[in-house]
């Protein structure tokens, strides 16, 4: 970092990679924290692809931007910055976060008041107002990373034992000294970098934090956990705890730790249950990830199955003879072809439409008569089992349904979706506009309710919850237009616990951030625009792209010879076939020499657009354009464009 003289109290440094939304809210709040303190600000970006450098340079010209022409990782890219920064302190800031107007005073005036200080966290909570353990650790000796890999820790949370990793025996509202510092939020003096050093690139991503807290205390200087300021951190680190790509990273960079700073014999030890705890904790990840997407489908199988075995034996009963095919090939085919078409009709998506059942397995009967009608004579047993079958597969699934709503909500309605009621907090101006995108975007809205701020928020939002017992509101929306960080955090630190789920709505935007479980922390809820991101045109479009990219690659021979770039359309196709990119999609930077439109739901790169072929500088049309093409999408849509376009899949 520089050696001149320090014109700042604080650096703040934020690394990111492809999360727009999430980036603006921070930089919105951050801004303003930054009127209480000296602060700059910089904001070096990954490579991303999804409009975050272009958001950057329109909405916070005050930012310094690093663009970065390709990923860096987490060590590297921060390091560019910290060479750059004229701060007395650098905070290491994730773009997933929201801090309060007073953090950046409060941290800076604890590390001027405390010379031995060299490091410096918060408390942090997560998008439902739960405290994020992550906020203060221990350092992972052998013994503790033990604990922790073998879920001890979490069993004893509150023992000085068992509970080393996150120090569950501190009060998370006590200042204390601790070993290590989260990466979401690290503040660090600039005396003790120059002292200990700029962050080590050997960690890619995860790791790095442990050891850069580490290295601090190696240097003489001590690290403390700050609660008198809370920040929100949405991509908390339980959200991560599934994904098998996060097991391995995550602790192989435990494993570069231990060798670096423990000793020969501990390094072993600690890098051989490491590599026990890798492949214990990914088989837990993939059985629990393979247990939760395929359940709903083997307990229809089984439903499936045995009814059409009790017809079969209604059959038997009735002295109908049955080939004993039709119990090795005809009922499995039956039950899977059903099964099958309720996958492609939507019937397992979040939000089933109630008519997907009968529609599924109407196709599915039409296919199995059709080969019925195929096959000799002696195969062709009964039409009318085939269709009682129909019936069963039906009923089952809506018995099913209901009962299991029964049990989960206590109705036997078959929506398995609660009716969402919404009190949205702010001026009037902001509700109102709030109001309008919640009834754009969702069809079965029940009661909302508007909270005007000038009144005591928190005992206003209290009444409204608690006070009508025949309404139910589950979503609490806060205008971060009217209101400011400290007042969202204080109401969901109130309300932490509850069954209400937080989300902020930015200003001039038709997004809102928010988070409903654990499992979806960090969600974010793209308003208006919401067509192309519904699950059965994604699952439609996903279609279209295999079924075009693997007839393309079948008659390639035939038209290879209509494309200039031959190898470029081979190798297009493969990527679109492994699910890479996309036949269709925006108008992009690549076609146009834009940016993507922002404000629309992601999509993968495609190789076609609406545009394709046409030289257009006018920013404004091509906006248009991508929103058309994504509150208007159908598959439809995809096919004119390719007809019309197929000449540029070389491209």
């Amino acid at each position: 970092m520089t050696t001149e003289k320090k014109t700042f109290d604080l650096s703040v440094v934020i690394v990111n990679y492809n999360v727009e939304y999430f980036l603006e809210q921070c930089l919105n709040s951050v801004r303003e924290a930054s009127q209480k303190c000296a602060a700059e600000i910089f904001v070096v970006d990954n490579n991303s692809n999804d409009g975050s450098v272009q958001m950057v340079q329109e909405k916070f010209p005050e930012v310094k931007l690093i663009a970065n022409k390709d990923n860096k990782g987490f060590s590297s890219a921060n390091n560019q910055a910290i060479k750059e920064a004229k701060g007395k302190y650098i905070l290491l800031l994730n773009p997933d976060t929201v801090v309060e107007e007073l953090t950046f005073k409060k941290i800076t005036d604890f590390m001027k008041n405390t010379p031995s200080c060299g490091g410096l966290g918060v408390r942090m909570v997560d998008g439902k107002g739960d405290f994020l353990p992550e906020s203060k650790r221990g350092l992972p000796t052998p013994k503790v990373a033990f604990y922790k890999i073998f879920g001890l820790s979490a069993l004893l949370p509150k023992s000085k034992e068992f509970g080393a990793y996150h120090l569950g025996y501190l009060n998370e509202y006590e200042t204390n000294e601790i070993d290590i510092l989260s990466g979401a939020f690290l503040c660090v003096s600039a005396e003790a970098i120059e002292k200990i050093g700029l962050l080590d690139e050997t960690f890619f991503m995860y790791g790095e934090d442990i050891d850069f807290s580490y290295r601090i205390t190696k240097g003489g200087y001590k690290n403390y956990y700050l609660p008198e300021t809370t920040i929100i951190h949405y991509k908390g680190e339980s959200t991560k705890k599934s994904s098998v790509n996060y097991v391995f990273v995550f602790y192989k960079a435990m494993v570069i730790f231990a060798q670096k700073h423990f000793s020969k014999n501990n390094a072993k030890i600690f890098s051989l249950a490491i590599h026990l705890a890798i492949y214990f904790r990914a088989s837990l990840a993939i059985f629990n990830r393979f247990v939760k997407f395929s359940f709903p489908f083997l307990l229809d199988l089984v439903f499936i199955f045995g009814g059409l075995l009790l017809l079969t034996n209604h059959w038997r009963s009735a002295d109908i003879h049955f080939p004993d095919f039709v119990f090795d090939y005809s009922i499995p085919i039956y039950s899977l072809t059903w099964l099958i078409a309720a996958v492609f009709f939507g019937v397992y998506d979040k939000e089933p439409k109630p008519t997907a059942i009968v529609k599924s397995t109407l196709l599915g009967t039409a296919l199995i008569l059709l080969v019925y009608a195929l096959l000799p004579k002696e195969w062709q047993f009964s039409r009318v089992f085939i269709l009682l079958g129909a019936l069963w597969v039906i009923c089952s699934h809506y018995i099913k349904t209901c009962l299991s709503n029964l049990f989960s909500y206590g109705s036997l309605r078959y929506s398995n979706v609660k009716r969402k009621h919404f009190i949205i907090c702010g001026e009037e101006e902001e509700t109102n506009r709030v109001k309008g995108l919640l009834h754009e975007t969702y069809p079965n809205i029940g009661q909302i309710k508007t909270i005007d701020i000038k009144i005591n928020l928190s005992n206003e939002i209290n009444r409204s919850i608690y006070e009508d017992s025949r309404t139910i509101f589950n979503e609490l929306i806060f205008c971060a237009k009217n209101i400011t960080p400290s007042e969202i955090i204080r109401c969901m630190n109130q309300l932490a616990g509850q069954e209400i789920h937080f989300k902020i709505a930015q200003p001039d935007t038709s997004f809102i951030i928010g988070s409903n479980s654990i499992e979806t922390r960090g969600d974010l809820y793209a308003m208006k625009i919401n067509s192309i991101s519904r699950p059965d045109n994604l699952r439609s479009k996903r279609i279209f792209d295999l079924f075009v990219s693997f007839i393309g690659l079948c008659i390639s021979p035939l038209i290879i010879w209509f494309f200039e770039h031959k190898k470029q359309f081979i190798l297009n196709l493969f990527s679109v076939f492994k699910g890479e990119i996309s036949i269709v999609g925006y108008c992009t930077q690549k076609t146009q020499g834009l940016e993507k439109t922002r404000d629309l739901p992601s999509l993968k790169r495609g190789l076609l657009n609406p545009l394709s072929g046409n030289t257009i500088n006018d920013s404004k049309l091509i906006d248009q354009v991508n929103i058309n093409y994504a509150k208007e999408y159908s598959i439809v849509k995809d096919l004119r464009i390719l007809i019309k376009k197929w000449t540029y899949l070389d491209f």
